[in-house]
């Protein structure tokens, strides 16, 4: 199934799977899907998330203690896919669990449960040979992160290797809300164009209406992660579900922006 986004812009929503528990994050998943999500991103937790800033960490962290392994997450979305057949859905990961679990039987796994794409954060194009190919034999969509500090030649790679769409990082460090979205987001995107006619999401630093009608205005998506993953935090299990769906239907409210 192709990765498609309904409206313009396009909204991916980002979950670690396990917080506060998995049968939460079930209802969460839904009640975003049910909300506008597009695209639902299955993050599986690790011990340590490099990539990730505070909020995203203790999220890990706390499905880390509740046991949440990868397999949990791939049942997680044979179960999304059987209740909202028609989102995008992704498994979000660093290689680590993938390469314990097993390439090959990770893939066949999240083929049957129904997964369309896989974005592994410290897997790197240029040594991501054998996972393409296993990618590209179960028919599942690789997704790559692009940065601003990358070179057109790496852009260019990057590309070419994904399927689906391509995640276009707003900032370099680590992900997290910030107040203001960085130049570098439009530019990068800009420069993605010259090399594919995939959909462009930009994410890192997403938190509110008006980032989310910015990207808007330059990109195919947004992706939120980190506001979401905050607003889950500060709610109980009970509250978590309508904050986020409240939370997501507030995004495409209209804002004014400043030109």
């Amino acid at each position: 199934m192709p990765i498609r986004f309904n409206s313009k812009p396009g909204l991916v929503v980002y979950l670690t799977a396990g917080d506060p528990d998995l049968p939460t994050t079930r209802e969460i998943a839904l009640a975003a899907i049910d909300a506008g999500a597009d695209v639902l991103e299955l993050g599986v937790p690790f011990s340590d998330p490099l990539a990730d800033g505070p909020v995203i960490q203790r999220a890990s962290e706390r499905a880390v203690k509740n046991s949440t392994k990868l397999s949990d997450v791939l049942a997680l979305a044979a179960d999304v896919r059987r209740e909202r057949p028609s989102v995008g859905l992704v498994i979000f990961s660093y290689f680590n669990p993938v390469l314990r679990f097993g390439l090959e039987r990770f893939c066949a796994t999240a083929k049957e449960a129904g997964v369309d794409g896989v974005l592994i954060t410290d897997m790197i194009v240029e040594e991501a040979d054998e996972y393409l190919e296993q990618l590209r034999r179960h028919s599942i969509a690789p997704i790559f992160l692009a940065a601003p500090t990358s070179p057109d030649e790496r852009l260019q790679r990057i590309a070419q290797a994904s399927k689906g769409f391509v995640y276009a990082i707003s900032r370099t460090g680590i992900t997290g809300t910030q107040q203001k979205l960085a130049s570098d987001a439009e530019q990068l995107v800009k420069r993605l164009r010259k090399f594919t006619d995939l959909p462009i999401a930009v994410g890192f630093g997403i938190s509110n209406a008006e980032h989310f009608a910015t990207v808007g205005e330059f990109a195919d998506a947004a992706a939120i992660g980190s506001a979401i993953v905050a607003l889950i935090e500060k709610s109980t299990p009970q509250e978590a579900p309508n904050s986020i769906g409240r939370f997501i239907r507030g995004l495409r409210q209209p804002v004014a922006l400043a030109h």
